[in-house]
C-alpha cells in the first residue's frame, strides 16, 4: 500500500515534469505508452506488486528502458534493513533479470 502511494506520487511528479521538457522527451513517453497499450509492458503498479513479493522495500527510482529486443524496468529499492537494491526487471512479465546491492558508505 505504501509503495503504491509512493509510486502514485512519483508518477504524478514525473508527468508534471514531462510537460515542461523539450519535444524529444515526448517521443520516449509516447513509445512507453504505446508499449503499454500493445501489452509489451506491464503497468508499473502491477509490476511493483509482483516484484515486491520477493523484494520488499520502498521504491526510490524507476526507469523504463528499451534494451536490445525487450523493455526493462530499472528499479532502485530501499530495503527494510536500510540497504539499497537495484533490479533490472523484464517489463513484460516481471522476471528479475539482474539484481545488485549498492554498497553502503561507511560512517566517518
Amino acid at each position: 500500500m505504501r509503495t503504491t502511494l509512493l509510486f502514485t506520487g512519483v508518477l504524478a511528479l514525473a508527468l508534471a515534469l514531462l510537460t515542461g521538457l523539450p519535444a524529444w522527451a515526448d517521443s520516449d513517453h509516447d513509445r512507453a505508452r504505446a508499449a503499454l497499450v500493445a501489452g509489451e509492458v506491464l503497468p508499473l503498479p502491477t509490476l511493483l506488486e509482483r516484484v515486491g513479493r520477493q523484494h520488499p522495500g520502498h521504491v526510490l527510482e524507476v526507469e523504463l528502458e528499451r534494451e536490445k529486443d525487450r523493455w526493462v524496468y530499472e528499479l532502485k529499492l530501499l530495503q527494510p534493513g536500510g540497504g539499497v537494491l537495484k533490479l533490472d526487471v523484464d517489463a513484460r512479465d516481471a522476471t528479475v533479470l539482474k539484481q545488485r546491492e549498492e554498497r553502503q558508505r561507511s560512517a566517518r
